[in-house]
């Protein structure tokens, strides 16, 4: 579709976060759940496929009750710049987001393009798109607010490093923080498999977790919910944690090979969880940090005897 002034739908918004970390709040289905849509809109995925020509059908729930089916077909993906993709469900129209570093914050621009400027106007009488558009990323811009995110490059290739990250035979000889043993460790790599593992503390005591895994793409990329356990598996509040912790944190790892090196990136945002636990969540970030420091360090040292 030709784009003119009067037939396009323009919003955008600076966002306090890097561009790469903006961008990969569009690729999965479990991020764009936490936020796509207007303030009290909730939505449905029934499939996603997050590459040119993959779609994503889905649902849009208002908070009336009324349902609003949605079908996108992705084009051009340029990584962390541009997304764009068709909206084939009526109304039909072109569609892309913009992310434009502005220093450590990120400008993105919505762009939506219909046939003519009457379908244009009426999708903004009918649905309130402009407004929508405006709420839907202040949404975004609270869950990135949000997002735990930790970067580490290792001197290791990328499979090797996919290996580590998703094999019991490599966990259990460095996962957990310094001080912790990995007792017990279960995994299975694939979209709705488990990694179930116990840690033992210096001074006996116990810590289950589990990862649900939503995406694996070897040796790319790994999402996953992530949650406290019992020893069978099943999820719980953590017990050590005033007021408990987030249900769930979804959490995607992304791996990127360069001479012989992998640079690691995971982004971390919690999920299903009350105004408390996220403002727990985020003031817990620097311990995090230093959490995942002490955990990376003997991923590092264990690297060393993998060469």
């Amino acid at each position: 579709m030709k784009a003119t002034a009067a037939n396009e739908i323009v919003v955008s918004r600076v966002f306090d976060a890097p561009r790469e970390l903006v961008f990969s709040m569009w690729t999965s289905a479990e991020h764009l759940g936490n936020w796509w849509g207007p303030h009290g809109f909730t939505i449905t995925t029934h499939s996603f496929d997050f590459r040119p020509g993959g779609e994503w059908v889905f649902v849009m729930h208002g908070p009336d009750g009324t349902d609003y089916r949605n079908h996108i077909v992705y084009g051009e993906i340029d990584p962390p710049n541009r997304i764009a993709y068709q909206h084939v469900s009526g109304p039909l129209f072109d569609a892309e987001a913009a992310f434009e570093a502005r220093g450590e914050k990120t400008e993105v621009t919505l762009r939506m393009t219909f046939a003519t400027a009457e379908l244009r106007d009426r999708v903004v009488e009918q649905y309130g798109a402009i407004e929508g558009g405006k709420q839907t990323l202040e949404r975004l811009a609270e869950m990135v607010a949000e997002a735990f995110v930790i970067t580490r490059t290792f001197d290791a290739p990328r499979e090797l490093m996919f290996r580590v990250w998703t094999e019991v035979e490599h966990l259990r000889h460095w996962w957990g923080p310094k001080g912790m043993k990995v007792v017990h460790c279960t995994s299975d790599p694939r979209p709705g498999g488990a990694m179930h593992y116990g840690l033992q503390g210096p001074d006996g005591g116990m810590m289950w977790a589990r990862w649900i895994f939503t995406e694996v793409v070897p040796p790319e990329r790994l999402s996953f919910l992530a949650s406290f356990s019992d020893e069978a598996g099943g999820m719980v509040r953590a017990p050590f944690f005033d007021g408990g912790w987030p249900m769930e944190v979804l959490s995607t790892i992304t791996f990127t090979e360069g001479g012989g090196k992998t640079t690691l990136k995971m982004v971390g945002v919690p999920i299903r969880a009350t105004d408390a636990e996220r403002a727990m969540f985020r003031g817990a970030h620097p311990s995090m940090q230093g959490g995942w420091s002490g955990t990376l360090e003997q991923l590092t040292a264990y690297l060393e005897t993998q060469s």
